[in-house]
């Protein structure tokens, strides 16, 4: 064994009785701290130790937190914690006793010992700290970028992580959460993707070392922080109005946490493809980007963009496996069974030519390469499909449920944090000057009960005003024919229904008076305010245009001879309204808004609702209504904060699905892993020829880097396409729904440019990253081995 060589020696029976001590003492630590009741304090202390970060200094607090006061008082005697603590070390200290170094061996130094090494060789580290500073920095850089820029974009100002307020109304542009997201996203992965590309330029290498401990140790802080933002309410105080815009970005999920993790993984991810970028264009000593002679070798491999390949998995993504299939093995055959007769007949004149023909044609015959390769690539091709086909439905499954959340409600709500809004008029002439407001309407929402002769139900009241309301919802379209809803302004032109009217506006009749003996005149019919409800309300009441309601409020109460009772009025139905979803349509009813400041003893309105221009951007306009206000006591809550919980559910449902749907495409991968491993195989001798021509390891990495990369452009352009195809079909034929119980009468299909484009990134990342290993594996081909054989 030479010196230089490193060997230990494992003494097995004390490393399992220094492991078994060392679980005695944290059992012992465990009991002793649960009988403080200090875990509380404990945890804290000793959660950065997890990541490396105190390490033995966490360790000690925690014992100092354990002795000391806490919430239920100091442990009454320490003993328990003492006798643990030393169990622990002591059985780390067996650990440590366990391992030995090798002695030294007694040989002298080989012949070639004080040679001159390879100068690559010679100049191997096996650490670099600047490569380290590289990554780690990077990694904490970026993210800090993504937070600063997120939070000045979406405020319209300097961000007030720097003590400085964002701007006034009309003082610059802002832009909607999502795109200064969008943009915060960009410009960190950027950043991540720059830092791992000087890195890995400095080293010449991977440099994975360096990469884990500086994710690790620089990069995990901020994401562990914004989640422990989430539940500990000291951090929230601290932190939460400084990084509002960003929570409400991760919010927008329905958890944040997985937001933040979600973009630590990204930046991650643009971290590794720099860091693989530069062993590329560097490992060879000097930057060299230069593709062409690579990608013409890596075209000569795998032959992906064959016609007959590429318009075969086409045909099996458009018509499925089986169909396709069975027309290729008829083709297929036929052929062979031609040529194979051809042949034949010529061996009997000519054996030398129909050896040449049957030579041939074995050549034309696929390899098991190219058959991994197009099985590659139609797995590529399937996943991409699936996912803009299932992402696709589902988002317009969203627009057409937001198109009816936001044509039943408003864009935003004005309102005080308590009480009514009866300055509403003045109200409304400060907000009609604020950009991007295109409409607004007061009203008046209460809870209700409303009975008919047929039946009672629970209801939302909402006093409008008709005039304005056509301005902010769609509440005049949605009218079914034989309603008006200018009836609720002009309630005498109501014809009666089909209903049996009560005594009070049935016609009255002449009666003799029983005191004076004459007969009284009759008394004008009571005209009774209008009312408008949802169509399924109406079908349970039992009630249709014209029917008589009464409508309860169990809020407000009325005196009478027997004491108070509930508030309590007739309507008569002006309207039935048709939105398109159940909940509004069997929950909602409209009345005139005087008649619910009457009703309800309102001064003024209960709130202003709103239209803006964009419907992204409709937080930062309902903040810029709040600024001109004035601020306090007046509020604003845009339509995704007021529904916040459903499209929270249903983005997180499409992003649930679409991590699913990409194991097909991971799966496919796989494949590739399996195609360039055997196209390494093959070429084995052809990769020893170019190395010993004085091509670098990072062209070997390049051509075999390209050959997936094709494998992945061509299966992400294949179900690009199909996948596309597959959703105008959708659309212009449909798929049928029975509109009785999904409330739409076909399929919805909405195409989403940046979703669509994701889909086929997600598949050439994940291909990029599946040929890393196989591409590395080609570069350590040494010459010599590879022509040993030849």
């Amino acid at each position: 064994m030479h010196p230089a060589e490193r060997q230990t020696d494992y003494r097995w029976p004390l490393l399992w009785a220094g492991a078994l001590v060392a679980l005695v003492g944290a059992a012992l630590l465990g009991v002793a701290i649960s009988e403080s009741e200090a875990w509380a304090e404990v945890a804290g202390a000793l959660g950065l130790s997890l990541v490396g970060w105190g390490g033995l200094v966490q360790s000690f607090d925690a014992g100092v937190l354990a002795l000391g006061p806490n919430p239920a008082g100091a442990i009454a005697g320490p003993k328990m914690l003492v006798a643990g603590t030393l169990v622990w070390l002591a059985g780390w200290g067996l650990v440590a006793a366990g391992i030995r170094r090798a002695p030294a061996s007694t040989e002298g130094p080989s012949p070639a010992a004080g040679s001159t090494l390879y100068p690559r060789l010679a100049r191997y580290r096996d650490f670099y700290w600047s490569t380290l500073g590289a990554y780690g920095g990077g990694i904490l850089l970026a993210e800090l970028v993504m937070l600063l820029l997120q939070t000045v974009l979406s405020s319209g100002g300097p961000s007030e992580l720097g003590g400085v307020t964002p701007r006034e109304a009309g003082g610059g542009a802002s832009l909607p959460p999502t795109i200064a997201f969008a943009i915060a996203l960009v410009v960190g992965a950027g950043v991540a993707f720059a830092s791992g590309f000087v890195g890995a330029s400095r080293a010449q290498r991977l440099s994975l070392p360096e990469a884990t401990i500086g994710v690790f140790y620089l990069g995990l802080p901020i994401p562990l922080l914004l989640s422990l933002m989430e539940r500990v309410p000291s951090l929230q105080l601290a932190l939460g109005y400084r990084l509002r815009e960003v929570t409400y970005v991760a919010g927008l999920l329905g958890r944040p946490e997985l937001g933040y993790w979600l973009v630590f993984a990204a930046l991650v991810l643009a971290l590794v493809l720099g860091i693989n970028t530069g062993f590329i264009a560097a490992g060879s000593g000097r930057v060299d980007l230069r593709l062409g002679f690579e990608l013409f070798v890596a075209r000569r491999h795998v032959a992906v963009f064959r016609p007959s390949l590429l318009l075969g998995a086409l045909a099996v993504l458009m018509f499925g496996i089986i169909p396709p299939l069975i027309i290729y093995f008829i083709i297929r055959g036929a052929e062979a069974a031609v040529e194979r007769t051809r042949v034949k007949s010529l061996g009997l004149a000519d054996p030398l030519a129909a050896a040449s023909a049957q030579h041939r044609m074995k050549l034309h015959e696929q390899s098991p390469t190219m058959m991994m390769t197009a099985l590659s690539v139609g797995g590529v091709g399937v996943g991409v499909m699936a996912l803009i086909i299932v992402l696709s439905v589902m988002s317009g499954f969203e627009a057409d449920l937001q198109k009816k959340i936001l044509g039943t409600n408003a864009h935003a709500v004005v309102s005080k944090y308590a009480g009514e809004l009866p300055e509403y008029a003045k109200v409304m002439e400060q907000v009609k000057r604020v950009p991007g407001v295109v409409g607004q309407t007061p009203f008046i929402i209460n809870q209700v009960m409303i009975a008919s002769e047929g039946n009672v139900d629970g209801v939302i009241i909402k006093g409008i005003d008709p005039d304005s309301v056509g301005t902010v919802t769609d509440l005049p379209q949605n009218i079914l024919p034989g309603g008006d809803l200018g009836h609720l302004e002009q309630p005498g032109k109501i014809l009666p229904g089909r209903a049996v009217e009560d005594d009070d506006d049935a016609k009255p009749k002449d009666e003799e008076d029983p005191i004076i003996g004459k007969s009284s005149a009759p008394a004008k019919p009571t005209v009774l305010p209008g009312i408008i409800v949802g169509r399924e309300l109406a079908a349970s009441l039992r009630v249709v245009v014209g029917d008589r309601v009464n409508v309860v409020s169990p809020l407000g109460t009325e005196l009478s001879p027997s004491g108070p009772i509930p508030k309590s009025r007739a309507f008569r139905v002006a309207g039935v309204f048709y939105s398109g979803m159940y909940e509004y349509d069997s929950k909602f009813v409209y009345i005139l808004l005087k008649e619910a400041q009457d009703f309800f003893n309102v001064k003024g309105a209960t709130g202003i609702e709103l239209k803006v221009a964009d419907i992204d951007d409709a937080r930062r306009i309902s903040n810029q209504v709040v600024r001109v206000l004035g601020g306090y006591p007046y509020r604003a809550r845009d339509w995704g904060e007021m529904n916040k919980n459903l499209f929270s559910a249903l983005r997180l449902e499409k992003l649930v699905m679409g991590i699913i749907l990409s194991i097909i495409i991971i799966v496919a991968a796989g494949l590739i892993v399996a195609t360039v491993i055997m196209l390494v195989l093959e070429k084995r001798k052809e990769i020893s020829v170019l190395k010993a021509l004085g091509v670098p390891d990072g062209g070997i990495v390049k051509i075999f880097l390209a050959e997936g990369l094709q494998i992945g452009v061509a299966g992400g352009l294949l179900g690009l396409f199909s996948g596309l195809a597959w959703c105008l079909f959708i659309e212009k034929v449909g798929i049928k729904l029975d509109p009785e119980v999904y409330y739409i009468p076909a399929l919805p299909v909405r195409i989403e440019p940046v979703q669509t484009a994701l889909a086929v990134i997600i598949a050439v990342l994940v291909t990029y990253l599946a040929s890393i290993y196989p591409a590395l594996k080609a570069s350590s081909v040494e010459p010599v081995e590879g022509l040993k054989a030849e």
